[in-house]
């Protein structure tokens, strides 16, 4: 056995572990109750296909491919953040400090 031989072997057995784990995530996710547990399952399900692009631009020696998971990176994150704004509520503190910070705006106006 040639060392390319055992290199293609390592990452084949790399990308079938990926896959696996990228199936028990979306088990998982269809699994889970609550909405933050599903936003944190597609987190982490980006994360997993973003490796499994690594593993397999290093497999198939094809360097655009990195190109290729860097975007998927910034989509992911931008999607994740969009989600998380939009079904996760504030802390309700949050909302109590923002309505006193703009009441003593109004009171500085005033004066």
């Amino acid at each position: 056995m040639s060392l390319q031989e055992a290199y293609h072997m390592l990452y084949s057995a790399a990308l079938i572990a990926l896959a696996f784990l990228i199936g028990m995530v979306l088990l998982s996710a269809a699994l889970k109750k609550t909405v933050t547990d599903r936003i944190l399952c597609v987190n982490m399900l980006g994360t997993m296909v973003i490796a499994s692009i690594a593993v397999l631009s290093r497999q198939l020696e094809e360097a655009y491919l990195l190109d290729v998971g860097l975007i998927y990176t910034m989509i992911s994150f931008v999607a994740v953040l969009m989600l998380a704004l939009t079904y996760i509520p504030p802390k309700p503190e949050r909302r109590e400090f923002e309505e006193e910070e703009k009441t003593a705006e109004q009171k500085g106006e005033n004066s």
